[in-house]
């Protein structure tokens, strides 16, 4: 046992990686490090370029601060595992299941968690939703390629943006009302978060430039609409095999429904995140939300 009650002593913290997200990852991979340091721990940042990253002498288990493709989809996990190394986050299998958007809609429409209808198309496929409409690639994150559709006119554009990432696009039933997420962290759901985004649309812009989102922490919301959230955010997250850390996306519509988008299975870290935004309110400060996920690693 490292000292201070602490499973490790020294880790490395998996960053950047060659997915779109790559800039944003180096972000939440250097604010994890300064909060591992904090924490105690000695750390070893590991800025990851291709499928076979080299960890440092002595590293006893890694923090995984990759978005994106390899980082996300169980890539990274598959790698560590092979090398016995404990790693934070879900497993491989669990990791696919969130990262990949069509798996994830199978998986919550088993365990009867609501989320909207959608339906895939291809390259020169028809669309058989009405309008309105969310196209996004099936395998992306951070909103990259996502357009929400609302006039015919509209529809060409969106559909070839989400084919740039991916053969096929996910449309999905668009819900209207307000944006919220519920960080969770081992078997701790944390408060529920309101993002109130510029036009209303949460984009990579909205996402990742400081001011301009507003977050409203905790969400204005009444205690029934607070223990729904809760619990579709934790039965999302066992829907999915989950473990360590996750963050769900909800949209409650202005009736008072409640559907699950989707699940990040590695949330940001950067200044503007929502995870740490939402631990703040629990009373959880940075280093230890760091050192609280990195004790849960496992191989």
């Amino acid at each position: 046992m490292a000292k201070g009650g602490r499973r490790f002593r020294k880790v490395a913290v998996l960053k950047g990686g060659f997915s779109a997200e790559r800039e944003v990852s180096l972000r939440s991979g250097a604010a994890v490090a300064k909060g591992l340091r904090e924490a105690g721990y000695e750390v070893e940042e590991v800025e990851v370029k291709d499928a076979e990253p080299i960890l440092p002498r002595g590293v006893e288990a890694a923090f995984v601060a990759l978005h994106g493709e390899f980082g996300e989809d169980g890539g990274i996990q598959r790698r560590l595992s092979s090398m016995g190394i404990p790693y934070t986050g879900s497993d491989p299998k669990a990791s696919e299941a969130a990262f990949d958007k069509v798996l994830t809609k199978k998986l919550l429409q088993a365990a009867d968690v609501p989320t909207p209808r959608y339906e895939l198309v291809r390259k020169g496929g028809r669309r058989t939703m009405p309008l309105p409409v969310v196209v996004k690639p099936p395998r992306q994150g951070s909103s990259i390629g996502v357009s929400k559709v609302f006039s015919e006119t509209q529809w060409p554009g969106a559909l070839a943006d989400a084919l740039k990432y991916d053969t096929e696009a996910m449309v999905e039933e668009y819900i209207s009302g307000r944006e919220l997420t519920v960080g969770i962290v081992g078997d701790t759901v944390l408060p529920v978060v309101e993002i109130v985004a510029p036009g209303g649309w949460y984009d990579y812009t909205a996402k990742y430039t400081s001011g301009q989102s507003e977050y409203r922490v905790p969400a204005p919301l009444d205690e029934d609409t607070v223990r729904r959230c809760s619990r579709a955010a934790m039965g999302t997250f066992k829907a999915l095999g989950c473990r360590g850390m996750g963050r769900v996306d909800i949209r409650l519509r202005e009736d008072g429904a409640i559907f699950v988008l989707e699940l990040n299975n590695i949330p940001g870290f950067t200044e503007t995140s929502l995870l740490p935004k939402s631990a703040r309110e629990a009373g959880i400060s940075f280093p230890e939300l760091c050192a609280r996920i990195m004790e849960l690693a496992e191989k």
